[in-house]
């Protein structure tokens, strides 16, 4: 029994450094794919070893842990061939459970592709990162700029007091003015937008901040799909 729990310690640390190192494509000078046949084979000869050297009242039980161990192996192997799989589905059940999480694809030059699913209020959010602060909007194309609320603003880094609040703007709450700003950065995902023109709305005068054209049209596209809207870079 001793024996499998270091060989289910040797595949579990195995495939743990697999699936942290797989962007990487090397693991100790070799690449992954390498690394993971000589695990494999490693694991094989124990098993044969341990056969070979089992005393003869242990071949029910060692027969039974070598189906356990095939099992495991199988079920490990299966993990890291389809790891992307697996990492798109959880960003997939993760959009679903989470409104406004991107749920990112990139293609095959590069070009990245961001998937949001239609929130429970009918309307699209996406959960973003502005000046590396987490901040969720809801997507307006009715919004010809990026429009931050005031909590979601200080969230960001922004001094809310210091803003001039002289640019009439109009939202689902009907008009009022806000302030601009330019940000350092503004990402959904896998798309990364520098120096993004914006404005602030004053405090109490808007809820959720509003993705508007400003951020869209810098888009390649972004196409409403039923109750999916994808961003394409």
């Amino acid at each position: 029994m001793k024996a499998l729990w270091l060989i289910l310690g040797v595949i579990g640390t195995a495939a743990l450094l697999l699936i942290v190192n797989h962007d990487s494509g090397t693991l100790f000078g070799m690449d992954n794919d390498r690394f993971g046949s000589m695990v494999y084979f490693s694991v094989w000869a124990l098993v044969i070893a341990a056969a070979l050297f089992t005393r003869r009242g242990q071949w029910r039980e060692m027969a039974r842990n070598i189906v356990l161990w095939l099992a495991i192996i199988l079920i490990l192997m299966a993990g890291y061939l389809y790891r992307y799989d697996l990492q798109d589905f959880g960003a997939r059940l993760t959009g679903g459970l989470i409104p406004g999480s991107p749920i990112s694809d990139t293609y095959g030059d590069g070009q990245a592709r961001i998937t949001l699913i239609r929130g429970n209020d009918d309307h699209f959010h996406a959960r973003a990162q502005v000046n590396g602060a987490s901040v969720t909007f809801l997507v307006d194309t009715g919004a010809s700029s990026v429009v931050l609320s005031a909590n979601d603003a200080e969230r960001a880094g922004i001094d809310i007091d210091r803003l001039s609040y002289t640019t009439p703007v109009t939202t689902a709450n009907g008009r009022t003015t806000a302030a601009q700003i330019r940000l350092d950065s503004l990402d959904i995902g896998a798309i990364h937008r520098p120096d993004v023109m914006a404005m602030v709305a004053r405090p109490g005068a808007l809820n959720t901040s509003l993705l508007g054209m400003n951020y869209l049209s810098t888009l390649s596209s972004f196409d409403f799909r039923g109750d999916r809207l994808i961003l394409t870079d």
